[in-house]
């Protein structure tokens, strides 16, 4: 038994040998039964693959307006960049960073590692300094907060509506599709076979 077969159930903290398993195979603690490994078909592939169309729709969400609004014979558009803007200028700079980072810098940093981590695995090779940059990679998670901006602006919609016709922009569909795209790379990620990378590396 070598250290990279072991795990350690993430209910009970028995220590286990995970064996090979087939695709869509799943691995439970002998002792309570718990999950402790999902062997997913294609996972590299699978997220790669989608990783690379969220950073279409990313850039699709960051270039188009995100809502435009009409009211009294005159409209205006806004992006996710200008929001940020009118925050900061406004007086609300706290607010304004937190809304930069969690809707733009942290989902791009996110696309982006996800790319340097899964392509060249995809092609037979191992990055430079692989396990420091997938290990950052599930640091910048907790900070992945598009999904409450998202609720945010339906609130605000809801409640603009009687006041102004407002009309979505192909920005907001674009990044409420990249919600579901970011959700599902990061559902048929692997993290194992990374790992497992990172020990051949050394």
């Amino acid at each position: 038994m070598t250290p990279g077969n072991l795990i350690a159930c993430h209910e009970c903290d028995l220590l286990l040998r995970i064996p090979a398993q087939p695709g869509g195979g799943v691995a439970r603690c002998r002792r309570c039964n718990a999950v402790v490994h999902r062997s997913i078909p294609n996972s590299i592939e699978r997220s790669l693959a989608l990783t690379i169309a969220g950073l279409l729709l990313f850039v699709v969400a960051n270039a188009f307006p995100f809502l435009a609004f009409k009211m009294q014979g005159q409209g205006t558009q806004t992006t996710l960049a200008s929001g940020v803007v009118d925050l900061y200028n406004a007086g609300k700079w706290e607010i304004s960073l937190l809304v930069l980072l969690t809707t733009i810098v942290v989902p791009l940093l996110q696309l982006l590692i996800l790319i340097y981590v899964l392509l060249p695995l995809y092609l037979g090779r191992i990055p430079w300094r692989l396990g420091t940059i997938f290990r950052f990679f599930h640091s910048l998670q907790p900070w992945g907060m598009m999904e409450v901006f998202m609720i945010g602006i339906l609130v605000a919609v809801v409640k603009l509506v009687g006041m102004a016709q407002i009309v979505p922009g192909l920005a907001l569909w674009s990044f409420a599709a990249l919600i579901l795209v970011l959700a599902a790379a990061s559902a048929s990620l692997d993290p194992s076979l990374v790992w497992q990378q990172v020990r051949y590396r050394r």
